[in-house]
């Protein structure tokens, strides 16, 4: 696949299946490129000798073309998509509909079309694709009803139907388009490579999309951070209520449905997510328009009380603040209004307010350093026109340092004063929460352009130790594993506390006396989740009561649930709790995104608080910390009411071994520590893991660097004690 630019410039468009036929979509596409394309429109048909006036060729090979639009029944697209790729085309644009969308037949030949893309290197839009457009030149190869304005807007959908409504509502807004793609079903070009080709476009100010799913999770991560250091990227991402994914059997996978991946995916990428369609156009277009603000402060300057106010409280909202006004700007301003006015932010200029002292309350505030961007807010009143105070605005911005929205609170009176202020870039609005929400748009790109990426720090771990435990699925009917591949933790340098898994009451005894005090004995199955909650744990058992503990634990299990596998007890040194705080660390691989880690509050109720953070691994060390930030316990791992500060260093660490292990072993599709017990800094054991849950699936792969050494624990702690790993058999090599 090569470069999208000639998909988007083409010199001369072949339409295989032009037809004269009226209500024909190869009509309509005709017709639309004849309208206003700059280049040349070659219907390619062989029952015709002429189409709408234009000379009709038989095969595409005599149409000399860039680019190839085929709109011919679904059983002939292959053999005009293998023409075009015989004739030289390399793009090409299938409208026609019927295949992976319907299933059986359809899937194949969907298969096939992707097949011939890489065969011939071509690049692929669709198939059941409402078309492509591009603006400079006028093309319009679609059969949708509307052309696009021009304008620096990139646009992509999965639904065709969606951007016909859009440019419908677009034009009527005078909101212009550079490109515009129909991504249709998606079978060799989809929404990375449009964000990878705009971002490098100097004529596309910002990406915007309506997305139903994103095909490779990664890629798109990847693509998308490149672009987002100068272009913005907003998306509509549909389908934010379902699961999206089976229920799993850890923590990590009943946390994480496929809209948790979505959140981190996306946010990683540096994409800002709109829920509406008002949003998306409403951020896009004050993105393409008006300056980044430097500080998160914003000044609100108004002649309405009740409405100031409310842009208070969406300031409130957001993640800005209000801004705090020079003395000098107080003075300015306490010296220009008339006493009953508001010098302070929200600055009120009163009902009464004519056109010179709200434009000179305006010219005061935006001189102000401390402002970082300002909304101009006005109801309508008998002594102010709205088109005067949208003129000055218009010639007051042109000189400001700062983003400015408006918001005129009226109807048919602001229609014009709208179109004036969409002249100059200023975006206006009826409500103050959406101006407000616009500038908040500003300030959150402003903090994606700026981030910095640090590359995922790699740790000396045993992956030939990790991938035999893996390999022990072989060895068992069930596919998962319990607390007996405690040593895939152990191999990836994440520490684990002293103990063994026993089956008799007298090797219980035996190793609870070989650790120094109490034990902890939790039954060991791989069907019992939570072992809690039927009496499958026993804290503080002593060395003589080792045996009789034993006895207690399997008679539970076997009454709880006689046809589950026991494969013993874990007999365990008992990791302290009253100053340590029980987190969790897990993963669960999402079909899109892959190895999705979760961090949170961990111990018995994960599932009650879900206080958990999500990230798509591989995550670097910052990554690995702002985790520990986000959520809501944070203040407890720092310290709260009395308590030590826990060692972050060591949980941050083990975030980012678990990430490497997950990242290194594809077959691992969920995996549980729970709890990882984070303890006082001041302590030598950093943080133990007090339970850990896995699940596998395919082939364990050593997927990291050679020659590794192993792990070092330093003076971090892990107690892991629960792993549960599935893996599908027949996914597995023979043995030799």
């Amino acid at each position: 696949m090569g470069t999208l630019t000639d998909l988007f410039t083409p010199d001369r468009v072949a339409v295989v299946g032009a037809t004269p036929r009226e209500g024909s979509i190869g009509r309509a596409i005709t017709e639309n490129l004849l309208a206003d394309f700059d280049g040349e429109t070659v219907p390619v048909n062989p029952n015709y000798d002429a189409v709408l006036g234009e000379p009709c060729v038989p095969e595409v090979a005599d149409a000399d073309a860039d680019l190839a639009v085929v709109v011919v029944p679904p059983t002939i697209v292959l053999d005009a998509v293998e023409a075009c790729g015989e004739a030289g085309v390399t793009d090409v644009v299938v409208i026609t509909a019927g295949f992976g969308e319907t299933g059986g037949e359809g899937a194949a030949r969907e298969s096939r079309l992707a097949e011939l893309a890489d065969e011939y290197d071509l690049n692929v839009v669709g198939p059941n694709s409402l078309g492509v457009m591009s603006t400079p030149s006028g093309m319009n190869a679609t059969f949708g009803p509307e052309n696009a304005l021009p304008g620096g807007l990139s646009f992509m959908s999965q639904s065709g139907a969606f951007i016909t409504a859009v440019l419908d509502w677009a034009n009527d807004q005078g909101i212009g388009f550079k490109d515009v793609v129909s991504l249709g079903n998606k079978a060799v070009l989809d929404e990375t490579d449009f964000v990878e080709h705009w971002g490098d476009d100097e004529e596309t100010d910002v990406i915007i999309g309506y997305l139903e799913g994103i095909e490779d999770g990664r890629a798109f991560i990847d693509a998308a951070r490149e672009a987002t250091a100068d272009t913005p990227v907003v998306l509509v991402k549909s389908g934010r209520t379902s699961a999206g994914a089976q229920a799993a059997s850890s923590h990590t996978g009943t946390l994480a449905g496929s809209e948790k991946a979505y959140e981190a995916g996306l946010d990683q990428a540096g994409v800002l997510r709109a829920e509406s369609t008002e949003e998306l156009f409403d951020a896009a277009g004050i993105l393409g328009s008006q300056p980044l603000p430097e500080t998160d402060r914003v000044a609100v300057i108004t002649n309405a009380g009740g409405p100031g106010v409310m842009a208070t409280d969406a300031v409130g909202d957001a993640e800005l603040e209000m801004a705090s006004f020079s003395a000098k700007t107080t003075e300015r301003l306490r010296e220009a209004m008339p006493e009953e006015a508001n010098v302070h932010n929200p600055v009120d200029v009163i009902g009464d307010a004519d056109l010179d002292r709200f434009r000179e309350a305006i010219e005061i505030v935006l001189d102000d350093e401390n402002v970082g961007a300002a909304l101009v807010l006005s109801a309508p009143t008998a002594v102010l026109s709205f088109d005067d105070l949208a003129e000055s605005l218009a010639e007051l911005q042109a000189d400001a340092a700062v983003p400015v929205a408006a918001c005129l609170m009226g109807g048919d009176r602001t229609r014009e004063p709208k179109r004036r202020l969409q002249e100059v870039g200023v975006p206006c609005y009826f409500d103050p929460a959406r101006a407000v929400r616009s500038l908040d748009a500003l300030v959150r790109y402003r903090e994606i352009s700026e981030r910095e990426y640090a590359e995922p720090t790699t740790y000396d771990v045993d992956r030939e130790r990790a991938l035999s435990v893996l390999q022990r699925v072989r060895e068992r009917d069930d596919n998962r594993l319990g607390v007996e591949a405690m040593d895939l933790l152990d191999a990836y340098g994440i520490p684990t506390p002293d103990g063994e898994i026993v089956d008799s009451p007298e090797d219980a005894e035996m190793v609870a006396e070989e650790i120094d005090g109490d034990a902890v004995m939790k039954i060991v199955s791989p069907d019992i989740l939570h072992k809690s909650d039927i009496g499958g744990v026993a804290v503080g058992v002593s060395a003589a009561d080792a045996a009789e503990t034993y006895e207690t634990l399997i008679t539970r299990a076997r009454n709880y649930q006689p046809d589950a596998t026991i494969l013993g007890v874990q007999v365990q040194e008992m990791v302290d709790l009253e100053d340590g705080v029980e987190t969790i660390v897990g993963m669960n691989r999402d079909p899109q995104f892959g190895p999705l880690l979760m961090f949170g509050l961990g111990g018995i109720f994960v599932e009650v608080m879900e206080d958990t953070t999500f990230r798509v691994a591989p995550v670097s060390d910052r990554e690995a910390r702002t985790m520990t930030e986000e959520v809501q316990s944070a203040p407890l791992l720092r310290g709260a009411r009395g308590r030590e500060p826990v060692d972050v260093d060591g949980v941050v660490e083990t975030i980012g071994r678990l990430s490497q292990l997950v990242t290194d072993f594809p077959a691992i599709v969920e995996l549980d520590v729970n709890p990882l017990v984070a303890l006082p800094a001041a302590d030598a054991g950093g943080d133990a893991a007090g339970d850990a849950s896995a699940a596998a699936e395919g082939e364990p792969t050593d997927g990291g660097a050679d020659g590794a050494t192993g792990p070092d624990d330093g003076d971090r702690g892990v107690a892991a004690v629960d792993v549960r790993l599935t893996v599908d058999p027949a996914e597995l090599p023979d043995n030799d």
